[in-house]
């Protein structure tokens, strides 16, 4: 009997050992982006999962107070906080890199950051980009924000997650709905917003993002629109995103 009970704790363990790797292969572990490194507040982690229409959108993950009231950028895309798009220049007659500033790509967070640059936008421009501290490549997947806050003159705040992208039209938003808005046509559905709030004397909690509304069309105002119903796959970019106090 003894015997027999050895033995099946080794084919058990076999089993346990070939199998794991399997695992990791359909599961592969999240992109992990580091930012504001010098932050003298609270750690946050902020994990985001694909959803099955994820295909290369762009965000901006930001801080409000209670009131909500801007307070600062935790991380944004590389190419709006730089003013510079791999597909960004059509003057040869097909897109190359280059400068340019897509107005309704992140709206609602641009505006509540509240930095006109000279020409009347609220987006970040080459001249006076966000610094690298707060920005990083596009994830081409899941992935999970590690960061800081700048200081803990608040204990509660709320965390917001914009999220964009492009060419996701519908039978609503359409590719003619506003045949002379060109910034429309760089979004398709508005960006969505997400938003959480996050009492920091509860570390380790995971608090979902919720949704609660898009943002406008092509950018020219940073209102938050409410109604969802014209929204279909781009509800499906995230599958889910919570918010983490770490020490």
């Amino acid at each position: 009997m003894k015997k027999l009970l050895i033995f099946l704790s080794l084919i058990y363990m076999v089993a346990s050992c070939a199998y794991e790797p399997r695992k990791s292969m359909n599961e592969p572990e999240k992109t992990v982006i580091s930012t504001n490194a010098a932050g003298q507040g609270f750690g946050l982690e902020v994990e985001i999962e694909k959803g099955p229409a994820h295909n290369h959108p762009l965000m901006a993950i930001w801080l409000e107070d209670t009131a909500g009231r801007y307070i600062q950028t935790l991380y944004v895309a590389q190419s709006v906080a730089k003013g510079f798009f791999q597909h960004g220049d059509k003057t040869g007659g097909k897109w190359l890199p280059g400068p340019i500033r897509r107005p309704a790509t992140l709206p609602y967070w641009a505006h509540k950051r509240n930095v006109k640059e000279s020409d009347g936008m609220y987006m970040p421009s080459q001249q006076n980009p966000i610094p690298d501290a707060f920005t990083g490549a596009t994830p081409q997947g899941s992935f999970v924000l590690k960061t800081k806050t700048d200081t803990k003159n608040t204990f509660t705040f709320k965390v917001l997650l914009e999220i964009n992208q492009s060419w996701d039209w519908n039978t609503y938003w359409h590719n003619s709905k506003y045949p002379y808005d060109n910034d429309y046509k760089s979004s398709s559905q508005p960006a969505l917003v997400y938003e959480a709030l996050v009492d920091t004397r509860n570390t380790g909690e995971s608090i979902p993002m919720k949704l609660i509304g898009h943002s406008h069309w092509s950018g020219k105002t940073g209102e938050l629109f409410t109604d969802l119903s014209t929204i279909t796959t781009a509800k499906d970019i995230v599958k889910s995103a919570v918010v983490k106090v770490v020490k």
